[in-house]
């Protein structure tokens, strides 16, 4: 349907991205089936740009039970997220967290909130549907990348440029090898660091001088 109203637009020489911003599709993963057919999934429309795992509409599917470990769903969501990765889609956003009033008398979040972003992160999700205002906070902080982060991360691409340059493969920064795929890791980080409005120019300023050990 989207495809033939932006055919529509085109042939009757409307200028779509002057009226909105361009369309982009999440696709819900919420049953048995839905999980078994992921290749198709991904590869149905050149507008999808992510999965999001719709945790309780598959626990109803597969008649789950939800408990606090998540570990029912661990299966799905590591199906869901390397499913993304593979089809190189920017977005993978990880399963509701269902508490999100605070018991603390100093208002801050809720534990099992930071808990399930972290878990969500590990599991290669770079996002988390958010239900209350309060929660978001949370989980851009969680799932947006730490100063230490992108410190080690610019490090990273200033040396690797550096030994790239001398001809040089694998290497080592405090003591840990570096390869190629670490290497793409720190990139992507200061890519993210990048849109999360960190000032990546100016830590490469600061570590210029950062050499291949």
């Amino acid at each position: 349907m989207i495809s033939h109203t932006l055919s529509q637009q085109q042939q009757k020489g409307e200028d779509a991205s002057s009226t909105r911003p361009p369309i982009s599709l999440l696709a819900l993963i919420e049953s048995a089936k839905s999980l078994t057919n992921l290749t198709e999934i991904t590869a149905a429309s050149p507008l999808l740009q992510g999965l999001i795992f719709a945790a309780e509409d598959f626990a109803l599917d597969l008649s789950l039970t939800r408990t606090p470990a998540l570990t029912e769903f661990l299966f799905a969501r590591s199906m869901i997220a390397t499913a993304a990765r593979a089809a190189n889609l920017p977005s993978t956003i990880d399963l509701v967290c269902t508490t999100y009033k605070s018991t603390a008398a100093d208002g801050s979040p809720p534990a099992v909130l930071e808990e399930e972003c972290r878990d969500g992160r590990r599991l290669g999700f770079n996002g988390k549907q958010c239900i209350h205002p309060s929660q978001v906070e949370t989980v851009e902080r969680i799932f947006g990348p730490e100063k230490d982060e992108v410190k080690w991360a610019v490090r990273v691409v200033v040396a690797d440029e550096k030994a790239a340059a001398a001809g040089r493969g694998a290497w080592s920064l405090d003591g840990k090898m570096i390869d190629v795929p670490v290497a793409e890791k720190a990139r992507a980080i200061v890519k993210k660091a990048e849109i999360c409005g960190f000032d990546v120019e100016g830590l490469k300023r600061e570590w210029a001088h950062q050499e291949p050990e």
